[in-house]
């Protein structure tokens, strides 16, 4: 095709990339893994449908239009074109614009595991109360509306790109967008049943599994970082350390602050990797690893009392806390690349303030984040109004009380609490004082 480069693929380069979108793929089922051991036991299975339900969906849309759309010729620096809908023209042996050592259709698939959980990060903010139908409609619409043009303005040569945002794997284009995006629907579909009982903390149902997940989402970020590198060499490496660090220095933030305030969990060790892990993200092929140590510090203890705020303070029921874990730690690793990005890291980006730039990064990263989180905020609202005001986002109360499993997947994740009895005391074995409710989660 026209815009492909001719080179020399390298072997290792390309199955570097290759283990990466593996890695990446796994993230997904370890998504709704993590998310439905924090949940209660009536809706653990929704999260992991909803999950791998999405998954297909959004990888059949990325190979018929959503690559073409995010990464074809650009069309004002908004979006893409149709030149590459069905994969024409993505060749497997000849590099593309995007990524010149390895195969353009490699690289198509390792975009579309980014493609694909963008969206899908946004359940855990509606969980335990969004109807299916709204559900798929969210994550399809959503895609179309924000994902691919974001993508395109900063990955696929758009507008934001051409003013020198740098995003290296996904702290504006996917944390910043999807947090806005969770915030925006948990308002906008109102607070569970007793929300106020539990504290907004209702108790997990298999907290054992929400920490396999955890493990296999913070296994596979090394390739949704090191892989952002697009190669097998030095850029990867330090991005990995930096994932590493990064991610344990959030953990260890959360487990002091919980420990001073009350005990040390599985869930606060879980949940502080994970921001960690979400806010080093854009800035994990632009820094050192001594700022890396401080940027991860920073991110835990925002990400921490974020949620505390968000849920104690202002009454928002993000379930799983999406907008603080990964919203928050994506704007601020976002704007931490103009503050501490090294060229000599990464040749590709200016020094940031710290070492001796001239804040014109610091104002583009600001720029980029302001207009991202914006853009998802009003898209996502107008999607999910016109599904409310038409078929409904949020679920009968009825049904609520049920759980998402059985209403909507005639299915329900442990029989033997199943069997013991009617729902009243299926939810009562799912219960605890609201005292302890803090204790189990944050």
């Amino acid at each position: 095709m026209s815009d492909e480069l001719n080179c020399d693929v390298d072997a290792g380069d390309t199955t570097w990339v290759l283990i990466s979108t593996v890695l990446v793929l796994g993230m997904m089922p370890a998504l709704g893994f993590f998310e439905a051991g924090l949940l209660r036991s009536k809706n653990s299975l929704s999260l992991i449908t909803q999950v791998l339900a999405g998954v297909t969906i959004l990888s059949v849309m990325w190979h018929l239009f959503g690559y073409s759309l995010t990464f074809g010729k650009s069309n004002g620096g908004v979006i893409g074109g149709f030149e590459h809908a069905l994969y024409i023209n993505v060749p497997y042996d000849q590099c593309g614009p995007f990524a010149p050592n390895i195969p353009a259709a490699c690289y198509a698939m390792f975009m579309m595991m980014f493609a694909a959980i963008t969206p899908l990060l946004m359940t855990g903010s509606y969980a335990e109360r969004i109807k299916w139908r709204a559900f798929v409609l969210i994550t399809v619409f959503w895609e179309i509306l924000v994902f691919y043009p974001v993508a395109h303005w900063i990955w696929g040569g758009g507008w934001l790109a051409q003013m020198g945002v740098k995003d290296f794997a996904g702290g504006i284009v996917i944390h910043t967008s999807a947090g806005t995006g969770a915030l925006v629907i948990a308002l906008m579909m109102g607070r569970r049943k007793d929300f106020d009982k539990y504290h907004g903390e209702f108790p997990p149902s298999n907290l054992p599994l929400a920490a396999l997940g955890a493990a296999l989402l913070w296994m596979g970020w090394f390739g949704f970082n090191a892989g952002s590198a697009l190669a097998a060499g030095k850029l990867a490496v330090s991005a990995v350390v930096s994932t590493q660090i990064g991610g344990s220095c959030s953990a260890v933030a959360w487990l002091l602050i919980a420990w001073i305030k009350n005990k040390p969990s599985c869930t606060v060790a879980i949940n502080g990797v994970i921001a960690g892990l979400a806010g080093i993200t854009p800035a994990s092929g632009y820094i050192d690893s001594q700022s890396t140590i401080v940027l991860g510090f920073i991110l835990g203890i925002s990400s921490y009392f974020a949620v505390h705020f968000m849920k104690g303070k202002l009454r928002i029921d993000d379930a799983l806390d999406v907008s603080s874990v990964h919203g928050l730690t994506g704007v601020i690793g976002s704007i931490a690349i103009g503050f501490i990005a090294r060229t000599s890291v990464n040749p590709s980006v200016p020094n940031g303030i710290v070492f001796g730039g001239d804040g014109r990064l610091l104002g583009v990263q600001v720029l980029a984040v302001v207009v991202v989180a914006a853009y998802a905020g009003v898209v996502t609202f107008v999607i999910a109004k016109i599904i409310q005001k038409t078929i409904g986002l949020k679920m009968e109360i009825t049904q609520e009380e049920t759980g998402l499993d059985l209403t909507y997947h005639g299915e329900y994740a442990y029989h033997n609490l199943w069997l013991i009895g009617p729902e009243p005391a299926y939810e009562n074995l799912n219960s605890v004082e609201s005292e302890h409710a803090p204790i189990l989660r944050h």
